[in-house]
């Protein structure tokens, strides 16, 4: 059968199909010469939507006598289900039998879906990722103490050298970490990265960056000792300009013209040094290399922790009399029960407490924290009737919490609760009744954060970008952040987004995939390329999204994308 002797002119409009909504919008047309058909008789086109386990069929074309073709024409308008994000579009050409159809010819006429709004996290646990935390503690103080902190520390050194300066700054860095240390002692991880910059004197090795990291890393030692080797990465960064990026954005030595320059240099294909060339000739550029570069010399140290109040002999006495039923009354105070509770990194350990404490007080607090407990330990099970047994005892606290007192902490986890489930609106609205009554500042960025990543699977790009107007210390906020301002085509914030969330975590791998995406869509293939590498050796998850994704097509149709992902 001669290849597209009837559907040559076969075409779908838009090329790639992009979710609206909860729809798909498209329009297929095309031509059939009279004289192929003439000698066919009972000759239908038909169209079909097509997976390896789900066919769905979408009925007969017409096919309109108009001069020496067939004219065909028809619009669609399908419901979406997330089986078609690796599906194809199908035209068949078919011949009517006794014995029934014929194919004469087919052809695909796309495959895969655009939907990145189908990426926002809502805080569900997916294979190879890191357990999100949900759900809000409610606490005696202003401050969300279980909620984690993150800051980074700079240690700088004289070019070429290996050696920290300890100067000033070098004892203003160890002060604020001490600090940071001491208020923040339940470390959760910490990583030590070496940079170096383009300047000569800085040398040609990829290997000073990660010596300088090395030698930080001996200088916190006695500080680094209480922790084990896992918690501790040591890394560098070399011919990268991802870093100089961070500083430019700051930086007022230069016009906002000469930025995008500079912006446009290096985020191009050219190689690394081919960049600096360019770079150089950029007016402006002389005063960049002399206030930024020095800064490049530098170790980034970020620490990742919590912080903890616990309780002292006497009060952690008194607890293990109350809990074993010793006692009639309560010999530790309300607070002191808080205290306890949060010293423990145990849920079962929390739920235990929190239990203890509806005995001796009516408040909505132990109510609401052991509801908390509950939607982390459902986290943590692989069983979806598990998920929901604990789901449903969650919420039963809940209610009884806000029957307690209303308190904006128990619609807020509700809200949570239903958006893990996939009860979208319903979530929206008990964010919505949540959002009027709260105080605490963590309270309203979290609200607000899950709000605004229900506005992208709402359709609502432009309300979603207000919701993220905070600083956020997780980088799945910043990656929804990222993501409603691509939807609403503004790349430029989009990309500030997803850089924000690699700085929090680059290991989350979720933000290069939105930097990759941006890339491509500019045509910027070898910045995709690399965007995507570390997306997926970041997160594996991410590697069948990047082979089915339409908006790494071009891509795919290239040698350097499979060469990319060879070696993982």
């Amino acid at each position: 059968m001669p290849e597209s002797k009837y559907l040559s002119t076969a075409r779908i409009n838009p090329y790639k199909l992009k979710l609206e909504g909860d729809s798909l919008r498209f329009e297929v047309a095309g031509t059939i010469p009279i004289e192929s058909v003439m000698a066919i008789r009972n000759s239908k086109l038909r169209l079909f939507y097509q997976a390896q386990s789900r066919n769905l069929d979408l009925g007969e074309i017409p096919l309109l006598r108009e001069g020496t073709a067939f004219r065909f024409e028809k619009s669609y308008s399908i419901l979406f289900e997330d089986w078609m994000l690796g599906a194809s579009l199908e035209l068949q050409f078919v011949q009517q039998k006794r014995s029934g159809e014929e194919i004469l010819e087919k052809k695909a006429l796309t495959k895969g879906v655009l939907a990145p709004q189908l990426m926002v996290k809502l805080g569900e646990v997916y294979a190879d990722e890191p357990i999100p935390e949900v759900g809000a503690y409610m606490l005696s103080g202003q401050t969300d103490r279980d909620a984690v902190q993150r800051e980074e520390f700079v240690f700088y050194f004289d070019p070429g050298q290996t050696q920290i300066k300890k100067n000033s700054a070098f004892s203003s860095s160890i002060n604020q970490l001490d600090d940071f240390l001491q208020r923040n002692p339940l470390v959760q991880a910490i990583k030590i990265t070496g940079l170096q910059s383009p300047e000569s004197s800085e040398g040609k090795s990829s290997q000073l960056g990660m010596s300088r990291a090395e030698a930080v890393k001996k200088e916190l030692d006695t500080r680094l000792s209480a922790f084990p080797d896992s918690m501790i990465r040591v890394d560098s960064r070399w011919n990268d300009w991802f870093d100089l990026r961070l500083l430019l954005r700051d930086y007022e030595g230069i016009s906002t013209q000469r930025k995008d320059e500079m912006y446009a240099v290096v985020m191009n294909r050219e190689s690394f040094q081919d960049q600096y060339e360019r770079l150089v000739k950029i007016p402006g550029f002389s005063q960049v290399q002399k206030d930024l570069f020095p800064k490049l010399r530098v170790v980034k140290v970020e620490v990742v922790a919590k912080p903890r109040k616990g309780l002292d002999m006497e009060q952690s006495r008194k607890l293990n009399e109350a809990l074993k039923n010793t006692t009639s009354g309560s010999l530790l105070t309300f607070e002191e029960w808080i205290q306890a509770a949060e010293a423990t990194n145990s849920l079962d350990e929390k739920a235990v407490i929190f239990s203890k404490m509806t005995e001796y007080f009516h408040s909505p607090l132990p109510y609401n924290n052991m509801a908390v407990v509950r939607m982390r330990q459902a986290q943590r099970t692989l069983d979806y009737g598990s998920k929901e047994i604990l789901w449903d005892e969650a919420d039963r606290l809940l209610v009884q919490a806000y029957r307690v007192e209303v308190n904006p902490y128990s619609l807020h986890n509700q809200g949570q609760i239903l958006a893990l489930k996939g009860n979208y609106w319903e979530a929206y609205k008990k964010l919505s009744d949540a959002s009027t009554g709260i105080q605490n500042k963590d309270l309203v960025r979290r609200n607000e954060a899950l709000r605004g990543a229900l506005d992208i699977l709402r359709g609502d790009y432009k309300l979603a970008t207000l919701r993220f107007d905070y600083e956020f210390t997780d980088p799945k906020d910043y990656f929804n952040k990222g993501l409603a301002f691509y939807l609403i085509e503004d790349f430029a914030e989009a990309n500030a987004a997803f850089e924000e969330s690699v700085i929090l975590g680059r290991s989350f791998g979720y933000g290069y995939y939105g930097l990759a995406m941006i890339a491509a869509g500019s045509g910027q293939a070898e910045i995709a390329l690399i965007h995507l590498k570390r997306a997926v050796e970041s997160n594996r998850q991410l590697a069948e999204k990047a082979f089915q994704d339409p908006v790494f097509q071009e891509l795919r149709e290239t040698d350097e994308f499979f060469k990319a992902f060879n070696s993982n």
